[in-house]
């Protein structure tokens, strides 16, 4: 990926001239002004259309992204099946999640499920900020509770023997994914056949 060379003027003026990622981190502590001059230098926005993908097994892990727009599924790839492991949707950060912060190769493809605006989080920002303020650090934990969370959720989900079961605590984990995923991408992302999630939505 290579970041469009605006001026911050430029890079945020559909944004009221200031990087979206500050709005996030400001729910969770107060930030200094050196933080968001930081994040505002250094973050940037990208867009992707439907079906592109944002990260794959070519490219160097260098970032994570705060979705702006749309919706971002990760997968692996098991020969020629693809298993979904996250989908996430607006306002949520995302990237590759099993060379975290390390620049190396990931087998973890990230696709735009939707067209999406993203804004770019690089690495080495968000290293700074650990590193050199305590408020980033607070922010950081808070966000990695979240996230730890929803993985034990995604956990969880996958143990459920039974498939149709399986679908209804989908619907009330993620009732907000249900109309803007295809069922090929649900199926895949609750280990359940295509046919088999047509047959339990047909009956429930």
């Amino acid at each position: 990926m290579i970041a469009v060379n605006l001026s911050e003027e430029d890079r945020w003026k559909k944004f009221n001239n200031v990087s979206p990622l500050i709005a996030i981190f400001k729910k969770y502590h107060p930030l200094n002004e050196e933080i968001e001059q930081h994040i505002n230098r250094q973050t940037f926005p990208v867009s992707y259309k439907k079906n592109k993908f944002i990260v794959s097994p070519l490219d160097r892990n260098k970032y994570l992204f705060l979705i702006i727009k749309g919706i971002v599924r990760g997968f692996i790839k098991d020969g020629n099946l693809e298993i979904t492991t996250w989908i996430s949707k607006e306002n949520e950060i995302v990237g590759t999640i099993r060379n975290l912060w390390v620049d190396s190769e990931s087998e973890e493809y990230l696709q735009a499920l939707e067209d999406v605006d993203l804004i770019a989080i690089p690495h080495e920002l968000t290293e700074y900020l650990f590193e050199n303020f305590e408020e980033a650090n607070i922010v950081g934990r808070k966000i990695m509770e979240l996230y730890y969370r929803s993985a034990e959720e995604r956990a969880y989900l996958c143990r459920i023997s039974s498939a149709e079961k399986r679908y209804k605590r989908f619907l009330i984990s993620f009732p907000d994914l249900i109309h803007r995923v295809s069922l090929k991408h649900i199926a895949s992302f609750l280990a359940i056949r295509l046919e088999t999630l047509s047959r339990i939505r047909a009956k429930i």
